[in-house]
């Protein structure tokens, strides 16, 4: 049986964006579900989890800043990746996605081509399953790869599939420097993606792993380390 074809959510207001949106992803081999108002696509997203949405700011009736927040506050949708769309300019809109879990941001105008560059290279690294030892423990934080959850001192941390992936790059690294070009290059594969983002991931990060969260060094003007010992 043939499995299917990845399903994107599309959210923006703008027919002309959607229309051009589901002729290039579908010519690109994905499915695709459309919406134009924000609890509309709250409630697509619950009912037929996507395997990633795309997601404007701007939206009539509700900002897509607050649909991304109550995505990432459902259980049933939290681990859905997102990519918002931006006007250009629009720098705190990204910097607020990024802090409320949104993997990816692009700014219009933009290139489908690239959009969907960035959706493959999302939707390839969730599916890259790592050959490393499963679990991963280290003063009191526990990783779990294969069921991908962690834990603090026991207690579950709900983490972003990003922040997921650079916890468990850094942990796996325990003592070494990764530079945030190799951060680029392993979590994001280089997708058009600024050196500042791993910054704001990172912050977020930290802050969700509380007190632990002081094991990920800082090792200025390089990159970061999580703690040897």
């Amino acid at each position: 049986m043939t499995p299917k074809a990845p399903l994107i959510l599309v959210v923006d207001d703008e027919v002309d964006i959607l229309t051009l949106l589901e002729y290039n992803l579908e010519k690109a081999g994905f499915r695709v579900a459309k919406a134009k108002e924000g609890p509309e696509a709250i409630e697509l997203a619950t009912k037929r989890r996507p395997d990633l949405i795309v997601l404007d700011i701007m939206l009539p009736d509700m900002e897509g800043t607050e649909v991304l927040k109550r995505l990432k506050q459902s259980g049933e949708t939290r681990h859905i990746p997102v990519i918002m769309l931006t006007a250009k300019g629009e720098e705190v809109d990204r910097i607020v996605g990024l802090e409320l879990g949104a993997e990816d941001y692009i700014t219009k105008p933009f290139s489908p081509r690239e959009l969907i560059l960035r959706i493959k290279t999302i939707l390839k690294r969730l599916s890259t399953t790592t050959t490393d030892s499963s679990l991963l423990d280290h003063r009191g934080i526990t990783i779990d790869r294969d069921r991908r959850k962690v834990w603090v001192k026991k207690k579950e941390v709900t983490l972003t599939n990003t922040e997921f992936e650079l916890l468990t790059a850094l942990a796996g690294a325990r003592g070494r420097v990764l530079t945030r070009d190799m951060l680029l290059e392993k979590i994001w594969q280089n997708a058009y993606v600024t050196p500042r983002t791993v910054d704001t991931h990172i912050r977020r990060l930290r802050a969700k792993l509380g007190r632990a969260g002081r094991y990920i060094e800082t090792v200025r003007g390089v990159g970061y380390r999580f703690e040897a010992s």
